[in-house]
This record gives C-alpha cells, sequence and structure tokens, in this order.
C-alpha cells in the first residue's frame, strides 16, 4: 500500500512537473512573441521617423533652393538676360574699336618693308 502510495506521489509529482515545465515554456514562448512584436513596433516607428524626417530635409532644401538659386525657368531667364548683356556689351566693344584695327590692319599691309629672312645667305653673285 505504500508502495503505490509513493508512486502516486511520485506520478503526481512527475505530473507537477511536467506541468510546471509546459507552462514555463508557454510564458518564454509568449514573452518571446512579445518581444519580436515590440522589436518589429520600434523598427516600424524608427522607419516612419526615417521617412518623415527624409520628407522635412526634402522640403528643406527645396526650398532653399528655391530661395538661393531659383527655379529651372528663372535661372533660365537669367542666363538668357545675361548673354544679352554680354553680347550687346562685345558689340560696343567691336563699333568702338573697329575703325582703329582696320586702321592698323591696312597700315601694316601698306608699309611692306622687303627684306631676306635671316636663314638665307647672301652669295656673292648680287
Amino acid at each position: 500500500f505504500k508502495s503505490t502510495t509513493m508512486s502516486s506521489h511520485q506520478s503526481q509529482g512527475v505530473q507537477q512537473l511536467l506541468a510546471a515545465e509546459k507552462k514555463a515554456a508557454e510564458k518564454v514562448s509568449e514573452a518571446r512573441k512579445r518581444k519580436a512584436r515590440r522589436l518589429k513596433q520600434a523598427k516600424d516607428e524608427a522607419q516612419q521617423e526615417i521617412e518623415k524626417f527624409r520628407h522635412e530635409r526634402e522640403q528643406t532644401y527645396k526650398e532653399y533652393e528655391a530661395r538661393h538659386l531659383g527655379t529651372q525657368d528663372d535661372l533660365a531667364s537669367r542666363i538668357k538676360v545675361d548673354t544679352v548683356h554680354k553680347k550687346a556689351e562685345q558689340n560696343q566693344m567691336v563699333k568702338a574699336s573697329k575703325d582703329k584695327v582696320v586702321a592698323r590692319i591696312l597700315q601694316m599691309v601698306q608699309d611692306v618693308k622687303p627684306q631676306l629672312h635671316i636663314n638665307v645667305r647672301q652669295s656673292d653673285k648680287a
């Protein structure tokens, strides 16, 4: 009778241990799941913050670009105006210098002084 009771107590103790082990395994499993959910949630929140920050920085850059560089149309029109001004300046310089340059070229063409090149040897026949 004692051995049956002892055996019954041991069996009950083993069953309790197995149940406790199973319960502990479930708690560990649930804790791991909670941890995985928290990590995923933290990752999602971090990604949202990154996207928000990126959007803010892009907006700031676009505003800076618009203030300091202007739009493409503004840039093209500034280049066009600058080109027109430079062309006008060059035309004025040509007008102012044209007569002097033509006179100088004519003078150089008319005042030809023929002489032998330094590499030409003079012969006794001359």
